[in-house]
């Protein structure tokens, strides 16, 4: 098969006007190489049928690859296999199955072997109890491959349908992944194939190259261990709108102004706060307002700066620091778990490249000061 899959392989959307002499593409396979190609794709109908074809199909792959791997910048890297392999292999597609359904296949196998060879991704609420003192210092553990955010915008679907949309947001929930880790690799995959993807045992059986019974066995230890690990969905109740509008406003005001009693206020009292990669968490309004006040650098009011973006289909924000040049640079990236009586889990995430993952600048420019 000719052409060339290069806008699949870099993450944009397709520019069919790019689709014209011969292009040089590189992707980084399940099994880490890397694997350069020179094609030509003038003309070629197989190719346009291709991308047509397969195009709507990008986000609800990542959000499953995300699922499956625990981490954005991995999923973004699956994904690009995924239409790496189904490029090479659609002039001998037959529609035996529907085409999401072979590129969800392609997409499983993909993510399968990568995790062959990779631990699963915690938070650091999987690892142990929570820390005895908000005073102890802080260790971060690099090494350990924490579990990321994925940003609403990569994976948020196209449906009218406010049952799927929130039905899409709920397998997307930090608490829903971080609980998936838990899981190995293949019970992971045959949970998400029939419980978040809705297929049939016979179609995982025939992907796994196992039997139905085989499937529902695997299925019902997934549902058991995950029980023990996530929260129930029956258990979420969300504020209305308003209520979380009216919150998060007192969320962003609380911080910038480094307000250490309106912080305790926005937290129920078993909160919990962990931030990657240290591996210490928190837990009650108290300890977590204590933890800010005497580890967080800001000195007081206007030293932070938070911008609103959305995570997981939860509420999250681009948080800045202060610098001593004047320049508020990127920080941290906190996504908030919301209840009726507040907020209820936060997940500080303090690997920078999120920020461009996110679409947030590195560095907000200094607010003008008031004339004297």
């Amino acid at each position: 098969m000719t052409g060339d899959p290069g806008p699949w392989l870099g993450g944009p959307r397709v520019n069919r006007d790019e689709f014209s002499g011969s292009r040089r593409s590189t992707v980084v396979t399940a099994s880490g190489a890397r694997e350069e190609m020179i094609v030509t794709t003038a003309g070629n109908t197989l190719d346009e049928d291709f991308l047509r074809q397969a195009d709507p199909y990008r986000r609800e792959l990542l959000a499953h690859c995300y699922r499956m791997l625990g981490s954005v910048h991995d999923a973004e890297d699956l994904v690009q296999e995924t239409y790496l392999r189904a490029w090479r292999a659609y002039d001998r597609f037959e529609g035996r199955s529907s085409l999401r359904t072979w590129l969800h296949s392609i997409a499983t196998r993909a993510c399968l072997t990568a995790l062959e060879n990779r631990s699963r991704r915690p938070l650091p609420t999987g690892l142990g109890s929570p820390s005895s003192s908000p005073s102890d210092t802080l260790v971060e553990q690099p090494e350990v491959p924490w579990l990321e955010p994925v940003p609403d915008a990569m994976v948020a679907g196209e449906s009218a349908d406010p049952a799927a949309i929130v039905s899409a947001r709920q397998s997307i929930r930090l608490a829903f992944i971080a609980a998936l880790q838990h899981l190995p690799p293949r019970q992971r995959a045959v949970l998400i194939l029939r419980d978040v993807l809705q297929w049939r045992a016979a179609e995982v059986a025939d992907l796994l190259d196992t039997t139905t019974t085989a499937v529902n066995s695997i299925l019902q230890r997934a549902r058991a261990q995950l029980d023990q690990a996530a929260p129930n969905e029956d258990d979420i109740v969300e504020p209305t709108e308003a209520d979380q509008r009216e919150l998060l406003d007192r969320y962003v005001a609380a911080f910038e102004a480094k307000d250490i009693p309106a912080i305790v206020k926005l937290f129920t009292a078993d909160a919990v706060w962990e931030m990657p990669p240290f591996a210490s968490w928190f837990r009650g309004g108290e300890d977590i307002a204590r933890l800010i006040d005497e580890h967080c650098p800001a000195k007081g009011p206007g030293d932070m700066r938070l911008v609103p973006t959305r995570a997981n289909g939860q509420p999250a924000f681009g948080l800045y620091m202060l610098d001593a040049d004047g320049v508020y640079r990127a920080f941290n990236l906190p996504v908030l778990t919301i209840g009726p009586d507040g907020v209820t889990h936060v997940a500080c995430f303090f690997d920078l490249r999120l920020f461009e993952t996110f679409g947030l600048p590195a560095t907000l420019p200094a607010e003008p000061r008031p004339a004297t």
